[in-house]
C-alpha cells in the first residue's frame, strides 16, 4: 500500500498521529470524525501496513544544550562494499551522529551532529569523525539557524 491508496480519513489520521502521537483514541477519533472502535482498527492496520513505523517524543534540543548543528559531508576513498559497509556499521556505533545519509553528487555520506559547544564538535571531530574507516575527505558546515525544521512527511 502507498499513500495515493490511502482514503481521506487514513491520511487525517497520519497527519494527525504525525504531530502528537500521545492522544488517545477517543480523541483521535474526534479529530478525524470516525468512531474510537473505527480509528483504533484503521490506527492497528496502517502499524500492520508499515505506514506507522513507530512512536516518539520530539526533544528539544536547544532545551538540551545542544545549541549548535553540523552538517559533516564525508568521502571514502574508495565506494567498495566492504568500505561502504564498514563506515555506515561504525556510524550506527556513535550516538553523537544523529542522521547519516549515503548521497549521490560530489560527497558520499551526509552527517547531522547536534552539540552544546564548538569544543564539543571538536571533540567528536577528534575522536569520532577522523577514525570513522575508510573517510579520504571531511567537510565541516556549521548550520546558522534552522530555517523550516522537519515536521513530518506530508500525507
Amino acid at each position: 500500500m502507498n499513500i495515493a491508496e490511502l482514503d481521506k480519513a487514513d491520511r487525517r489520521l497520519l497527519r494527525e498521529l504525525q504531530s502528537n502521537s500521545s492522544r488517545s483514541v477517543a480523541e483521535l477519533a474526534d479529530l478525524v470524525n470516525l468512531s474510537a472502535s473505527s480509528c483504533h482498527r484503521r490506527i492497528k492496520l496502517l502499524e500492520e501496513r508499515g505506514m506507522i513505523s513507530g512512536y516518539g517524543a520530539q526533544l528539544g534540543r536547544e532545551k538540551l544544550g545542544l545549541n549548535i548543528e553540523f552538517f559533516v559531508e564525508i568521502s571514502l576513498v574508495a565506494q567498495t562494499e566492504e568500505n561502504l559497509e564498514a563506515f555506515e556499521n561504525a556510524v550506527r556505533r556513535l550516538p553523537d551522529i544523529l542522521e547519516c545519509h549515503l548521497m549521490g553528487g560530489q560527497y558520499d555520506y551526509l552527517l547531522r551532529i547536534a552539540v552544546s559547544s564548538a569544543a564539543d564538535y571538536e571533540r567528536i571531530h577528534r575522536r569520532a569523525i577522523t577514525r570513522l574507516p575508510g573517510v579520504a575527505r571531511i567537510q565541516s558546515s556549521l548550520a546558522l539557524r534552522t530555517v523550516k525544521p522537519w515536521t513530518g512527511l506530508p500525507v
